[in-house]
């Protein structure tokens, strides 16, 4: 009897059994996809005689692919008559498989087969000298933007030429940076993230050596999450699939949440087209959450029309009646949150097993007051609040103009936004001899200090919230975040720290601003405490493949959850945010709250909000209204 069957249901062993061909295995949230997978690659050694070097599978993140290995291991361990001791099958993502061919078969056409790998800021320093070369002043073009265009073509498998080509001026002015800028790293015999992709793609489509090797090293071919595939990693699949299309291609188009990294969900959608012969499974038994959680996630994603269609089922119980609270405003939301966590933790819930999750960044600030107040242990995944650099560099601009020997602040904030002042400007700088210095660097340094002299005297007159207003705007910062194609959520937190300074408008000019800048570092360094335990708080985002007995969904509001942005969208885009309202609840096993606030405070204006459209897709009889103070009932909405 083959024992990789046992314990699957029968979707899940459709999949385990389809080893020949494509095969498109629709794995809905929370319908064992990892099993499945684990299942299909030892069966394949087991059962068909492959052995595990011939197989490949690719996911995208190191922790989602060092599960897999250690699962695959586990099983495989168990076959010592089918299986040299420690042969696996190669399990990566799309980079580390990347960086394993461009080694063995080199980059560049096999010029290059040893080369460094540029981070994110190394990579960040060579674009900025590749401008500097081509006379671009990064005050007028935007270096972090410029690099996202570019990096948006390269996972396109575009190339410098085509926006080169193209009528739009800005496109041609990247174009020309894109050239500079591959030439520099030719010479430093240095790839970025996206070479690693773009290059093995190429490597894979024009090498018969490279390909031939892999097609008959790598004869059973898995991708997991192929709906978060863009175009680059969409022919480095087609590629290692070959004649043979042993390809089985695993996801979701339901919780395809990343078409702004370059993901396109036409991939998945499509799929049947690619390979018209392909076997279709669809997993649609959830093993994770309720069914009133479940018949709530149904619901909202069936508004879709770019998808697969299916409907998770679950034998698990019907579980509580999903809890909705219309809070006053963020600080009403965050307290009620806060006591719905203390009352689960004193039933028993494990403090782990709780999340909160929100649509942005700046929405933490609230909540993590709340935690703190409450001595409620958390952790934040991703940045904390007063830790995120655009936050951080408005502080220091105050404390530069406050405090002019803190010279910390003066080298964090003179080049910020780019001003063109150099290390060797700035070591001046900070030794004294700015007297010294002439030019443009004189100028610019000059320029810099009038801006702090500006903010100094401000200071002395103006509210907390006002300064910060003023600070966000005279820096620079408010401009060079503007002119970013992601600087939208760097532009939110900003808004969020002056609504916070609205706390502090009571005290006297000067001692409010410094009462923030205290509180909000006695608050940083809080947060550097790393808990063992603590409630979790996260963007949605962030929150995808991760699961907790109790989720919280917050900020659900017209405007911020479905985003003003997003809204604007038409397709498949526009459907993204509905797509990930359904990854947010089916976080959820067994209670979830959804909760908004009636009115909310951004960039230290009062705005009167509206219910997220999402609530309304949901059923009456799945939900339950609650009050602050525990009663169930009808919430009010406040105008």
């Amino acid at each position: 009897m083959n024992t990789f069957l046992e314990g699957l249901n029968d979707a899940q062993r459709s999949a385990v059994l389809a080893t020949d061909g494509p095969v498109l295995i629709v794995a809905g949230a929370g319908a064992g996809k990892t099993k499945t997978i684990v299942h299909r690659i030892c069966h394949l050694v087991a059962t068909k005689g492959i052995a595990p070097q011939a197989i490949l599978a690719v996911t995208f993140t190191n922790k989602a692919a060092k599960e897999m290995r250690e699962r695959v291991a586990a099983l495989i361990r168990t076959l010592p008559d089918v299986v040299t001791e420690g042969a696996l099958p190669f399990l990566s993502t799309f980079h580390s498989l990347g960086v394993f061919l461009l080694r063995r078969f080199g980059a560049h056409a096999g010029a290059m087969k040893r080369f460094v790998i540029l981070d994110d800021s190394d990579a960040s320093s060579l674009f900025k000298e590749a401008m500097k070369s081509l006379g671009v002043d990064p005050k007028q073009h935007e270096p972090r933007a410029l690099r996202s265009l570019i990096s948006r073509a390269a996972n396109a498998m575009q190339t410098p030429d085509e926006l080169l080509a193209e009528p739009n001026p800005r496109y041609r002015l990247a174009g020309q940076i894109w050239k500079k800028y591959a030439a520099l790293k030719r010479e430093q015999k240095a790839l970025d993230f996206d070479d690693l992709l773009s290059e093995t793609a190429t490597l894979l489509e024009q090498n018969t050596e490279a390909i031939e090797w892999c097609r008959a090293t790598w004869r059973y071919i898995h991708i997991d999450e192929y709906q978060d595939t863009n175009e680059v990693q969409y022919r480095i699949a087609r590629a290692l699939a070959g004649p043979a299309k042993n390809l089985c291609v695993v996801g979701d188009s339901d919780q395809s949440i990343y078409s702004w990294r370059g993901a396109n969900i036409k991939n998945i959608l499509e799929f049947e087209r690619d390979y018209p012969e392909a076997q279709t499974i669809l997993l649609q038994e959830n093993y994770r959450s309720t069914k009133a959680v479940l018949s709530a996630a149904n619901e909202v994603i069936s508004h879709n029309n770019y998808r697969t269609p299916k409907e998770l089922f679950t034998n698990n119980a019907n579980g509580e009646l999903i809890s909705q609270y219309a809070a006053y405003d963020e600080a009403d939301e965050a307290l009620f949150i806060v006591e719905r966590c203390i009352e689960h933790i004193d039933r028993g819930v494990p403090i782990s097993e709780i999340a909160v999750l929100f649509r942005t960044n700046f929405q933490s600030r609230a909540l993590e007051e709340a935690f703190l107040a409450s001595h409620i242990p958390y952790q934040v995944l991703g940045v904390r609040f007063f830790e995120r650099k655009e936050v951080k560099d408005v502080l220091s601009y105050i404390r530069a103009a406050l405090h002019p020997d803190s010279f910390v602040d003066i080298a964090r904030t003179i080049n910020t936004p780019a001003r063109g002042i150099g290390k060797v400007t700035l070591a001046k700088v900070l030794a004294g001899e700015q007297e010294g210095l002439s030019g443009k660097a004189r100028l610019s340094v000059d320029h810099y200090f009038a801006i702090l002299s500006r903010i100094a005297q401000l200071a002395q007159t103006s509210t907390a919230s006002e300064l910060l207003r003023y600070t966000i705007q005279e820096s620079g910062m408010e401009a060079a975040y503007k002119a970013e194609a992601d600087g939208e959520e760097r532009l939110e937190n900003l808004k969020e720290l002056v609504t916070l300074g609205l706390r502090y408008d009571h005290l006297p000019p000067e001692e409010g601003i410094e009462k923030l800048i205290e509180e909000a570092t006695l608050m940083s360094d809080q947060d550097t405490i790393e808990q063992a335990q603590g409630v979790k708080l996260m963007t949605i985002h962030a929150s995808k493949g991760l699961e907790f007995d109790v989720v919280f969904v917050a900020g659900l509001e017209q405007g911020l959850f479905p985003h003003e942005r997003d809204t604007k969208q038409t397709g498949a885009d526009g459907e993204e945010e509905r797509r990930l309202m359904y990854v947010a609840l089916t976080r959820a096993r067994k209670k979830l709250y959804l909760t908004y606030a009636s009115v909310r405070t951004i960039f230290g204006m009062r705005d009167v909000r509206l219910p997220s459209e999402f609530l309304l897709d949901i059923p009456e009889e799945l939900l339950t209204r609650e009050s602050r103070d525990g009663e169930v009932g009808f919430g009010t909405v406040y105008l």
